[in-house]
């Protein structure tokens, strides 16, 4: 789990959304091109992102669409009258009304990623977690709550776990000027990170 990235607004054309590259579209090109990572990253055929912001990734989308060669899959479960208005094509669109609660929120997202990891059979994940679904995000627009992040987070690194998919994680989006507070959120997914490793390395080495 990275500190930091999920910029997935920018797209092939430019920057968007106060992002300057898309790093998650960069990654996917990195992991699935043999010249690019010259054997380092062995049998990484196809990668499915898991975009969790409650903005749409249609910089990430659009990567997908100009490719067009089935590397790249993206998921996105966000907010579906928030930014960006003019919606991109992702592989997967989840667009969720205002006001989205815990219990809807987590019944949709683990359906849709269920769907996606089945139809995809990715070789591995990168997993957008912004926590700009919290119900006091300044631009969030959903009733999500820290306990819903914490329970999202969760299910989809011990989902992709449990698959033996490996899975990279990154914070994306979070808006609130209580800085503390704010990072308190974006730590959420390092924690079930650390969580979710531990669990799956007693499984693996019962003896230890």
């Amino acid at each position: 789990a990275n500190v930091a990235g999920g910029t997935h607004h920018a797209s092939p054309d430019g920057g968007a959304g106060y992002t300057i590259f898309n790093d998650l579209a960069v990654t996917a090109n990195f992991l699935t091109n043999e010249i690019l990572h010259k054997g380092s990253t062995p049998g990484i055929e196809r990668v499915l992102v898991i975009d969790c912001d409650v903005h749409q990734g249609d910089g990430t989308a659009k990567f997908s669409t100009l490719w067009n060669d089935n590397r790249l899959a993206t998921l996105s479960i966000h907010c579906a009258s928030n930014y960006p208005h003019l919606k991109a094509n992702s592989t997967y669109d989840i667009g969720l009304r205002d006001n989205c609660n815990d219990d809807e929120y987590l019944e949709i997202l683990e359906d849709s990623v269920n769907r996606a990891l089945s139809d995809v059979q990715p070789n591995f994940v990168l997993y957008d977690a912004g926590v700009d679904v919290y119900i006091h995000d300044k631009l969030g627009r959903l009733k999500v709550t820290e306990d819903g992040i914490r329970k999202r987070d969760r299910f989809v690194l011990e989902k992709c776990v449990g698959l033996e998919i490996p899975v990279a994680a990154v914070v994306g989006g979070g808006y609130d000027k209580d800085v503390d507070a704010l990072a308190r959120r974006h730590a959420i997914v390092h924690e079930e990170a650390a969580f979710v490793w531990r669990k799956f390395r007693r499984k693996l080495s019962p003896n230890e």
